[in-house]
């Protein structure tokens, strides 16, 4: 039976004994950071993904920061993402000086439109780096966009959608139309690190950068030095020696994190089949309830998605209560949602730079003004399900 006095949050962590024992094991070690767990997470997460290369960062927006340096972004570029996320994507091309612009979302997939990325990269011929963000877990049509802007790299946003697949099985992660992708594992998200993230790449040249910029541009690798006569000692290389090759940041994940991190994903099968589970209950639940939609839910976005987030579209006029009193009335029964989320075009910072540029984004703005995120994580139990189905349906009835 579920706890109703237990609060449930959009989102959770599960951690079990399993992944106790193995942050224990570490720190138990002799590594705490920079030892050999990170790298086999690494290999683990690049084929699970089926990449050839991952690099663990210490949380996603640095592994956005980090692939839009490894793309050369620079103040003479420019970078694209969608209307529709978190502000972090939107501030990885700031980061590197660059102008960073939004582009309105489609409105059943509510990921970055094709056609948004066309009329930008026809307007600033100087778009540089693609942002697609995956939003909720379903992935955004890459595809398509890397026939709109064949030119630019593109980076994916992927910190909702380890475990998701695009439209033609691929799993996402793998870069089958991108340059890079980005993973974010903070604790509600498909697996955690607690704070963490990584980026997958095929292109090795991308990767050798993307492992320098994350450790301060050091390089230790004899092949990879610039000045090698530097470093030698009585004819041999000394073991001393490193590089500072560019100018790189301190963005490394730690050993403990790593460890917890490959425990995890021995679990992410499993994590995303429950997620499944749950969505399909409560698209069956809501089906025929007034004043409720369902978003991405097609059947091939449903089966793909990794659903991070579970999407509900609320008409709050019809309803005869505002967004904050239908989440006040939950809360109350200690059922948590939350808004995914404001548009990056709504944020001051943002208007300042852009403009009031809101009329110009109807789908965001159409999405934006029903979204509510109900529940889902991996260890809900079916009368969690339930319970918050009910307390949803009750809600619309006494409205």
């Amino acid at each position: 039976m579920s706890d109703k006095s237990q609060f449930l949050s959009y989102g959770r962590h599960f951690v079990d004994a399993d992944d106790r024992k193995a942050v224990d094991t570490v720190l138990r070690g002799d590594w705490l950071t920079q030892g050999d767990t990170i790298a086999r997470f690494e290999a683990t997460l690049a084929e699970a993904v089926g990449a050839k290369y991952a690099v663990a960062v210490s949380n996603g927006t640095a592994g956005l920061h980090l692939a839009c340096l490894a793309a050369g972004l620079d103040k003479n570029d420019r970078s694209l993402t969608s209307a529709l996320t978190f502000v972090a994507s939107a501030n990885a091309g700031l980061y590197c000086a660059a102008q960073s612009d939004v582009g309105d979302i489609d409105p059943q997939t509510l990921c970055l439109s094709a056609d948004a990325v066309k009329s930008a990269v026809a307007k600033h011929a100087n778009t540089k780096v693609i942002i697609p963000v995956h939003f909720a877990g379903l992935s955004a049509d890459v595809k398509a966009i890397r026939a709109a802007a064949p030119d630019a790299l593109i980076v994916e946003d992927a910190c909702h959608a380890l475990g998701g697949q695009d439209a033609d099985g691929n799993n996402v992660g793998s870069c089958a139309y991108s340059d890079m992708v980005v993973f974010s594992f903070h604790p509600v998200k498909p697996i955690t690190t607690a704070e963490g993230g990584a980026i997958t790449t095929n292109d090795k040249g991308l990767y050798q950068k993307l492992m320098k910029l994350r450790s301060h541009g050091i390089e230790r690798d004899v092949p990879q030095l610039m000045e090698p006569d530097q470093g030698m000692d009585g004819g041999e290389c000394a073991p001393w020696y490193y590089e500072q090759q560019m100018l790189g940041f301190n963005y490394r994940l730690t050993d403990i994190q790593a460890a917890l991190g490959l425990s995890q994903l021995s679990k992410l099968d499993r994590f995303t089949q429950r997620r499944r589970e749950i969505v399909k209950r409560y698209d069956q639940a809501f089906a025929d309830v007034n004043y409720i939609k369902t978003a991405q839910n097609l059947p091939h976005q449903r089966s793909s998605s990794a659903h991070h987030l579970y999407l509900g579209l609320f008409d709050y006029m019809a309803l005869g209560l505002t967004r904050t009193q239908v989440m006040q009335r939950l809360r109350k029964r200690n059922i948590g949602t939350q808004v995914h989320y404001i548009p990056v075009y709504r944020q001051p910072y943002h208007k300042q730079r852009l403009g009031d540029v809101a009329d110009q984004f109807p789908n965001t703005e159409e999405y934006y003004a029903q979204a509510l995120s109900l529940p889902i994580f991996p260890n809900m139990s079916d009368d969690d399900v339930e319970r918050v189905i009910t307390a949803v349906k009750e809600l619309v009835r006494q409205a």
